[in-house]
């Protein structure tokens, strides 16, 4: 990444960076082919998000969009390891430089098997904090869900997350249906009206 890009992305509009990450997300993340989804799902594509969210580039703009995304009373972000552990570093830093500092939670998919046992790593906060949930890619909803759980089982107030894409194959009802709020940067068209374009 140049420093003339560098410097772009971290003090341009939001428009414009939204639309660069969508590039990204079109020419490295996504692929057509045979593949099977963590949910057990066949799909035709397949969106590896941390091609996106470990890309230098991508991280600003992840860390810059989905910073806008919380609302004001967000105490925390946090996401399931894996897929969610850029995205919650990258809001982390961006919030700092923001003046608006707000600290990352990684929530395990099993306890850890020594020392405090916790599903949840990161600071302690206060009993209610609100906590807005990171997810890369959601299909079911499923994964994050588990976040969600972890979190509230905690102490925690979870009644949000936002995702980097949507695959549009019902994780939105699924939250929906458990009174969590749900927005996401992209759907899958937005991509796929991307990547066609650069194919042709």
């Amino acid at each position: 990444m140049t420093s003339s890009v560098t410097t772009m992305l971290a003090s341009c509009d939001l428009a414009t960076v939204q639309q660069h990450l969508l590039t990204l997300l079109a020419r490295l993340a996504y692929r057509e082919g045979d593949f099977v989804l963590s949910s057990g799902q066949r799909s035709s594509y397949y969106i590896n998000g941390k091609l996106v969210t470990l890309d230098p580039e991508g991280a600003l703009c992840v860390g810059r969009l989905m910073r806008s995304r919380l609302p004001e009373d967000t105490a925390a972000v946090a996401g399931l390891t894996l897929g969610a552990d850029p995205i919650v570093s990258a809001v982390t830093v961006v919030s700092a430089y923001e003046q608006q500092p707000l600290p990352g939670l990684i929530v395990r998919k099993e306890a850890k098997g020594h020392g405090t046992r916790a599903y949840i790593e990161g600071p302690s906060l206060d009993p209610g904090a609100k906590v807005v949930v990171l997810e890369d890619v959601v299909t079911t909803g499923q994964s994050a869900m588990k976040a969600v759980t972890h979190l509230r089982d905690a102490g925690y107030c979870v009644d949000r997350v936002v995702s980097l894409v949507d695959r549009q194959q019902g994780g939105g009802q699924f939250y929906q249906e458990r009174g969590l709020a749900f927005d996401a940067l992209f759907t899958i068209p937005d991509i796929q009206a991307i990547a066609q374009q650069a194919s042709l």
